[in-house]
């Protein structure tokens, strides 16, 4: 996988991504999705598909929320689509563990998957691991 850079946000992008992972990691998919929306309005670059991916995730979730099995499961396969060229650690998040987590979310939503896949946990978007060294 080619290097793809890290997004440069100013401070005020920063704190719009830190309040939408917030909201992701509260359960609030709606407000999440509004959240990076508005600041992948904004960006340019290679890390536009990463906030796509990543605001897919969330409305993916959001359809979940509402019963809707069949979007929920296109929507995460969209996002793993554009998410898949990100290395496994970006922007200072677990991406790996985010992906292998949708992966399995899309196998529940299959017609053979859970019968009742609201009963699990949302994933968490979670800090990428320290590194020591």
């Amino acid at each position: 996988m080619a290097s793809v850079p890290p997004p440069f946000l100013s401070s005020e992008e920063q704190a719009a991504f830190e309040k939408g992972v917030a909201e992701f990691n509260a359960g609030r998919f709606f407000e999440c999705h509004d959240t990076l929306e508005d600041l992948w309005a904004g960006i340019r670059g290679s890390s536009r598909d990463f906030f796509q991916g990543l605001i897919q995730v969330a409305v993916g979730f959001y359809h979940l929320d509402n019963h809707n099995r069949v979007g929920a499961e296109r929507l995460l396969g969209r996002a793993l689509k554009r998410l898949e060229g990100y290395p496994p650690e970006y922007a200072g998040l677990d991406l790996g563990a985010l992906r292998s987590s949708v992966v399995e979310w899309r196998l529940a939503l299959q017609p053979e998957g859970d019968p009742d896949p609201l009963h699990r946990t949302p994933p968490r978007l979670r800090p990428a691991p320290e590194r020591s060294g």
